[in-house]
Formats: structure tokens, sequence, C-alpha cells
């Protein structure tokens, strides 16, 4: 699936486009090298409807300049001159960050689990017999369900970074990942519900994502009238909690917004700001995470913190530059990079995020059969619907859920077409709070990688049925 010689190609390139820095005048540059390659199968309406494969990358040109800063992205090396003069210009037209400069060179712990040789060596139809498998498993769980969306796809992708201050480091990575939509359609009654799941690794059962589908769509078809809006307990699957959790956690412990008063843990260091048996890390040295690695997406070696640490928060987050600008405008006193930069890719400079959080507690966790027991009364919510309009700096959200279980005297008694479910992240989170057993790692509204369990939260939430 990839060339034998990808990162060295990357490297051989990636300093290349260096030297031209340093014939150009140019004093501190880092040039940032990707190459993706990868199969993909689409599922529509029931069938296989497309299978594809292919590539792209290209290579991110940041220089600076007495602590002024540009970026320019290329594909074809040839063009690097142009890039730079661009990259130049963008500099010598924007604002001077005192003290910003690019990280040097120190040395990074190396982390296993990024390759699968297995993932490397599958075919488009080795692909497609899992495509097969998909629908065949959908099938033979309920002959009334139909895998409306989705697909299964690998890829394998060969990143490198080549600095100015002596940053050499490169290597590949692989993924396999599968998406599906179940719906079920039956006397004028359609339910449906979608699980995802990615790996570094070839995934041992690819068919648990279609049953956890399938049996969503399948307990959320008994509906019971929805009643008066309420503030309750609610159970949040990982599924449902995620999104949430991704979009206002990571925001809140930037250390760029935490110094601006744009986090509602702003001016909180030190002080307890969730449950007390609540913790959080940021893990950059996950073997086999997916947002994981020796090094940041500027160089700097990666590192495992602690942001939260029983309910205290401890940490924060900050790249080479949001640590140097904040320092500079006299926002803080002191800040340094904690290897938390991360890029979209070539096209893009790095900005601040975190790599793979986790929330744990140190109190018992229990089954999600023994949450819906301790909740006594209150609902269920498997997933929601406009998470991204969450506000990361308050911690406010109000959202919509079809995938939503009533809980009375500690069973289901049914579910709901609909409800709008809103509420404050960091509030609830501070209240009355039981995890779930299992971690499940989830993808992200922002950067970096979820690894939640199912949540009981208590206090602070409402549902409105629709």
């Amino acid at each position: 699936m990839i060339p034998d010689d990808a990162v060295e190609r990357l490297m051989d390139s990636a300093q290349a486009i260096g030297n031209a820095c340093e014939k150009a005048g140019v004093a501190e540059w880092e040039i940032f090298a990707s190459q993706g390659y990868g199969h993909s199968l689409d599922i529509e309406a029931g069938k296989i409807s497309m299978a594809s494969g292919g590539g792209d990358g290209g290579f991110g040109i940041r220089i600076v300049d007495e602590g002024r800063y540009g970026f320019a992205h290329l594909v074809d090396p040839s063009s690097a001159s142009n890039a730079i003069s661009q990259a130049l210009s963008i500099a010598r037209k924007s604002p001077a960050i005192e003290g910003f400069e690019l990280p040097g060179n120190l040395s990074a712990t190396n982390v296993g689990g990024m390759k699968d040789k297995a993932i490397l060596d599958m075919s488009p139809e080795d692909l497609l017999e899992q495509g097969d498998q998909v629908l065949t498993r959908v099938a033979e769980l309920d002959s009334r369900a139909v895998a409306v969306g989705g697909g299964v796809g690998v890829g394998a992708g060969a990143g490198a970074i080549v600095t100015s201050s002596g940053i050499e480091d490169g290597g590949v990575y692989t993924s396999h990942g599968i998406g599906i939509h179940v719906s079920i359609e039956e006397n004028d009654h359609l339910t449906s519900s979608y699980e995802g799941e990615s790996s570094r690794t070839l995934l041992n059962d690819l068919t648990a994502s279609v049953d956890k589908a399938v049996h969503w769509s399948q307990i959320t078809r008994e509906k019971i009238p929805g009643g008066d809006t309420e503030d309750c307990p609610v159970l949040m699957t990982s599924g449902g909690f995620s999104p949430l959790f991704s979009v206002v956690v990571p925001s809140a412990i930037k250390g760029e917004r935490l110094a601006r008063g744009e986090s509602f843990w702003s001016g909180k260091m030190n002080q307890q700001v969730i449950a007390d048996h609540l913790s959080i890390v940021d893990d950059g040295l996950m073997e086999g995470g997916m947002s994981s690695g020796s090094r940041d997406d500027e160089g700097v070696p990666s590192r495992t913190q602690s942001i939260i640490e029983s309910g205290r928060l401890i940490g924060e987050l900050w790249s080479t530059r949001d640590a140097a600008k904040l320092v500079s405008e006299g926002k803080v006193e002191s800040a340094q990079t904690t290897g938390s930069a991360s890029r979209g890719g070539h096209t893009s400079p790095p900005i601040c995020g975190c790599s793979d959080l986790i929330l744990s507690s140190s109190s018992k966790t229990h089954s999600r059969e023994k949450l819906i027991e301790e909740m006594e009364q209150g609902y269920v919510v498997h997933s929601v619907m406009g998470a991204h309009t969450a506000n990361p700096t308050s911690g406010d959200f109000s959202v919509t859920t079809s995938t939503i279980l009533r809980v009375e005297g500690g069973e289901i008694v049914g579910a709901l077409s609909q409800a709008g479910f809103s509420g404050n992240m960091a509030k609830a989170l501070s209240g009355r709070v039981v995890l779930g057993d299992s971690s499940k790692r989830k993808g992200s509204y922002s950067t970096g990688s979820m690894h939640v369990p199912d949540v009981l939260m208590m206090d602070g939430l409402r549902i409105n049925p629709a």
C-alpha cells in the first residue's frame, strides 16, 4: 500500500526544501511533510456503492524571522522557491512575537503500535470481502435492517519533519476503520443508529459496530409518549458523551484560552473544578494511540501529563507559538510548549490541541446495567445532534437526540421519538457523577482522540421530550 522508502523520500525532499530556505537567507525554518495512501469502500442502501483508492500529500513550510511567522504549503519540491517567498512575505507583514523561536532538538521516546503490517498487506479485494461481511452481518441480525450508509477503509501514511534547529524525524502509521449507519423501517416507523470504530491495528471484530448499530435501531422502536420537561439524571453512553466532551473540554484546557479568560476553568488553576474522584490525562505516548507519537507536530517530544487530578485543575496545554505569544502579551508570567502541537495535514500550520485524552475515576465503576439501576429514574442518551454548537467558553449546550430511552424504577421502559437535551458540561461533571466500566476510543470534533466510558451525570441536565 505504501512504498518501502516513503519516509526516506519525504526526508530527502524536506531537507532539500530546507536547504532552499537557507539559500534564501531564512534563519529559522521547519518543513513538515506527509504522504497518505489508502483503500476505501462506501455502503449505501444495503449495497457497496463505490470502492476507491489513492493518495495525497505535500509539504508545509513554516518560517520565523525575528518573531514574525509565515506559512506556505506545496506539493512539488521543485516549486519550493515560490512557497518560501510566499511564507517570507507573510512573515514580514505579521506582528512580531517577542521570544518566539522554533523548538530545539530534544531526545524523544519511541512510541510503538503505530504501524500494522497486516494493514499494509491488505488489498482492495480484502476490503471488498470485509464490506460483504458487514452487509451479511446486518441481514443475519435483523431481516428488517438495512445498512443505509457508512463504509470501511484502510490507510497508511508517512510523515516527516526537518527543521533548522536539527530536528529530523519521520515514520509510518496505519489505520483501519468502519462506520455503519443502520435503519429499520416497518409499519411507517423508522429507527436508525450509527456506530464507528478505528484503530492503528487491524480491527479484530469488524462486526462489533454492526451489532451495536442494529441493537440501538431495535431497542428504540418501542416508543412511549414524552412527558414534561424535567431536570433529571442522564446516562450518556460513550458514543453520546464523546461529541459534547470533545467540543468543550479540549478547548477549556488550552493554556491560551485559560489565560485569556475564555475557558470555564480560567482562574481556577489548582482548584477543584470537577468531582473529586475524576481525573483527565492527556497521553501523547499511548501505544497505538490515534493521536500519539514520539513527537508532536512541530517536533517537540510528546509526553503524558495530568490535566485534572482528583478533580483539581493542575495542567494545561501549550504549543510553542501560543506560549511565546501569551508571555509577550503579559497574560502569563511564563509558559512553554507541552508537546501539544497538532496539524490537520501539510496544508495547515500547527495549533495547540490534545493527544489521546482520557477521562477516568478513582471510585468504583459500573456496568451499563448497574448504572441504569443507580439512576433509578431518568434517561439514557446514546447519540446527540448539534454537539458542535456547544459553547466551549461557558460549557453550555443545547442539542437534540433521537436515540433516547426512558428509565423508571431502575429499568428501561421505552424510547422517545425525539427530545431536546441541555445543560452545562462543567457543572454536570462537578456534581454527582458515576463512570462506566470500560473506556472507548472515540473521534473528536476538535483535535485528538477521546477515551471515555459511559457517564452517569445526576445533576444539572435537562430533558425536553418532543
